[in-house]
């Protein structure tokens, strides 16, 4: 016999849950649904929970609206069977489950990132080992230390030596020799960049150097490098040079392919600022282009920076396309419907309720509270005294009577920005709970759950 599972929920979306599930083939599994006594579902409590559910139904584990908050593992000790949190909104009731494709498992990658600090000089050791921290939560592998051109780097073996002590992989990235072969005698874990003329500097250290052809376009001179390096048998990653865009860019891509067909076996590196740091545009959606040419061509290592203020998020960025490029080429998928952390100002699916079903749940308010739904008609704003519909907060004004009520004003003129904003850019809104930019803001630690649902992934999971 199939498991059975008990939905708890609130009064206000009781009838809604009920058609959902009615409506979903779940195979091998019933289910029953407990209204708690709350009219919102996203009001109830662990306490409460545990208060005012008394039988369990012969459950074999119990679901809980996404928006509830509480200790699941606490209530799943209490009840003796599993507590799952299930999605903030119960349209995406049938994507938890599977039923609109394999909830994705985004805990593995095979690209290394190297996080370029490159400023380096300029800052002090404290600064880097900070930044370092910074880079390396937002996904960084490899933290990169940038050299300046004819800036002196005194503190560069400090510096390296402080990284190693607090954990992280070093890489040094400067166009001097006697820089990178002091940082290699320093213990830095990888050089960039060797070309034929400074191909010397590796052989006298155990650091991996990152190989780059000489001149700027000439692939038979990194060919030439690779097989000197093959010679001497030690490891080197090669790096053909993204150009930026009318600068190179369709050509070095060409480079890449031609370097992969050539030598399938090769780890190769892409150097990604080139393109997002040069590139006035949003870098969540590059970065995905980037990622899934990298993950076509078996590419293992990226060098990305967060220089200019429009690159501010790109580590994270990366790391999030990485995990999901990764999963479609595992399960020979098109990177679409994976996970939404790339899709910071528009979302699939924004408005989970359609006008008629919000007209539905305002008739059967009673309460003077006011709630604010937004669906593809504009921002909904109802309670027991009438819903009214806008794409203008300041149209929904005069209806709200809030003139001697500073507070309750300056809440609802919050919510209902951020409704407009949701209404003009196709995002999910939800009442009392700030918008969901996907990846490029970091969320609060109560809301970082796992990449897949309901799997139990962490976020900084092992490289396979």
């Amino acid at each position: 016999m199939g498991e059975h599972i008990l939905f708890l929920t609130g009064q206000l979306a009781e009838k809604p849950l009920t058609r959902i599930l009615t409506e979903m083939d779940l195979p091998e599994r019933t289910w029953s649904i407990r209204q708690m006594g709350v009219k919102v579902a996203a009001l109830m409590t662990a306490e409460m929970i545990q208060r005012r559910l008394t039988d369990t139904e012969h459950a074999d584990w119990i679901m809980i609206p996404g928006r509830c908050r509480g200790d699941v593992e606490a209530l799943s000790r209490h009840f003796g069977i599993p507590v799952r949190r299930g999605p903030e909104e119960m349209m995406d009731l049938p994507r938890y489950f599977g039923l609109e494709g394999k909830p994705a498992d985004l805990g593995q990658y095979d690209v290394r990132i190297f996080g370029e600090i490159v400023d380096a000089p300029r800052l002090t050791v404290d600064a880097i080992l900070d930044r370092a921290e910074r880079f390396a939560a937002d996904g960084a592998d490899v933290i990169d230390l940038g050299c300046l051109p004819d800036t002196p780097f005194p503190h560069l073996e400090q510096c390296i030596q402080y990284l190693k002590e607090a954990g992280h992989r070093v890489s040094v990235d400067s166009m001097s020799p006697n820089d990178l072969l002091l940082a290699g005698k320093a213990g830095a874990d990888y050089l960039l960049s060797l070309n034929e003329q400074s191909l010397w500097v590796a052989e006298e250290v155990d650091a991996v150097p990152i190989l780059i052809p000489h001149p700027q376009d000439d692939l038979a001179s990194l060919e030439r490098a690779m097989a000197h390096m093959d010679r001497l048998g030690k490891p080197y990653i090669a790096d053909p040079i993204l150009d930026p865009i009318h600068f190179g860019f369709a050509d070095s891509i060409v480079r890449y392919h031609s370097l992969r067909r050539a030598h399938p076996n090769a780890e190769i590196l892409m150097g990604v600022g080139n393109l997002t740091e040069l590139t006035e545009a949003d870098t969540a959606g590059i970065n995905a282009l980037l990622m899934g040419l990298i993950s076509e061509l078996g590419i293992t290592n990226i060098l990305a920076t967060q220089v200019s203020p429009h690159c501010r998020t790109a580590i994270r960025e990366a790391d999030r396309a990485r995990r999901i490029m990764h999963w479609a080429r595992r399960e020979n998928s098109l990177p679409k419907q994976i996970d939404g952390g790339l899709t910071g100002l528009h979302e699939r699916d924004p408005f989970p309720y359609g006008a008629d079903e919000i007209r539905e749940l305002a008739g059967a308010i009673r309460d003077p509270n006011f709630r604010i739904q937004v669906s593809d008609e504009g921002i909904h704003v109802y309670n027991r005294d009438g819903l009214h519909t806008h794409t203008d907060p300041f149209e929904l004004y005069p209806y709200l009577g809030v003139e001697q009520d500073g507070g309750h004003a300056f809440y609802l003129g919050v919510e209902l920005g951020r409704a407009q904003i949701a209404h003009q850019l196709g995002k999910r809104y939800v009442q009392d709970r700030p918008l969901d930019w996907g990846c490029m803001v970091e969320r609060p630690p109560e809301d970082m759950t796992s990449y897949a649902e309901p799997a139990t992934t962490k976020r900084k999971a092992r490289k396979e």
